[in-house]
């Protein structure tokens, strides 16, 4: 009565040869359910994604208090609490410790007379102020004090600018001096250019001996390495003046 056998299609009449609906638009319909399904699931995220942006942006901001020790303090808004073996505690040199850290060395010493001399006579008159004050931030107040009074007296920096002088330096030798503590001579050769009055361009060269004294202040974030000028002076050893036609730098031939 019921045949296993199944029938050929070509056989069968016209109307019975046509496939059913659902055999012709089934896999159609899958694809539509999986893109269906794929579109609500990225939906879903993106709900998900916009709900966490918003929690975390009405969050108040954490505000974390460090003290001279280096001891940090949570004092607004809410942070992660790791316990303390996990992570190894770092702290940072106390302020007073910072103050009377270790002494200089000789380096930062040669290091600080290097900066004041070549503050303190390379300049032209287009950066006198600027070098000069460089060169007052290195001294002690008393020496600052005693140097504005002096330029104010000899009125330098109106010379400077009136005669368009122009100094530079070079240094051939910083050294200890023996039995003072801090205290460096420095061989250095000098070049000042200036113009006169009737324009005639000047040139002195010159050897000469500076000593400078360094006094310890202690560690600063101005002055990392807590030295500062004290005392200088200058000494010419060997000089001459050119004025004739051709002016040329003795220092530029390096």
């Amino acid at each position: 009565m019921f045949s296993l056998q199944r029938k050929d299609r070509s056989k069968l009449p016209d109307k019975q040869q046509i496939s059913k609906y659902y055999e012709m638009d089934g896999a159609l319909r899958a694809y539509a359910n999986r893109m269906a399904v794929l579109g609500l699931t990225c939906g879903l995220l993106a709900l998900l994604a916009l709900g966490l942006f918003a929690y975390v942006r009405i969050q108040p901001p954490v505000v974390i208090r460090v003290d001279g020790a280096g001891e940090a303090t949570v004092v607004g808004g809410t942070a992660l609490h790791v316990r303390t073996p996990l992570v190894p505690s770092v702290q940072a040199l106390s302020s007073s410790s910072s103050e009377t850290g270790t002494a200089p060395t000789d380096v930062e010493g040669r290091a600080i007379v290097r900066r004041f001399l070549n503050a303190y006579l390379t300049y032209t008159p287009a950066n006198v102020e600027r070098q000069y004050a460089d060169a007052l931030n290195l001294m002690t107040v008393n020496l600052r004090t005693f140097t504005m009074n002096k330029f104010r007296e000899d009125d330098t920096l109106g010379k400077i600018k009136a005669e368009s002088i122009t100094s530079s330096i070079k240094i051939r030798s910083i050294e200890p001096v023996a039995g003072m503590p801090w205290a460096y001579q420095v061989f250095a050769a000098k070049e000042i250019h200036r113009v006169t009055t009737q324009r005639i361009e000047q040139t002195e060269k010159m050897v000469c001996r500076y000593q400078v004294r360094l006094v310890y202040s202690g560690r600063s974030q101005q002055h990392p390495s807590g030295l500062l000028v004290g005392e200088f002076w200058e000494q010419q050893m060997v000089g001459d003046r050119d004025i004739g036609l051709d002016q040329k730098s003795t220092l530029l031939d390096r």
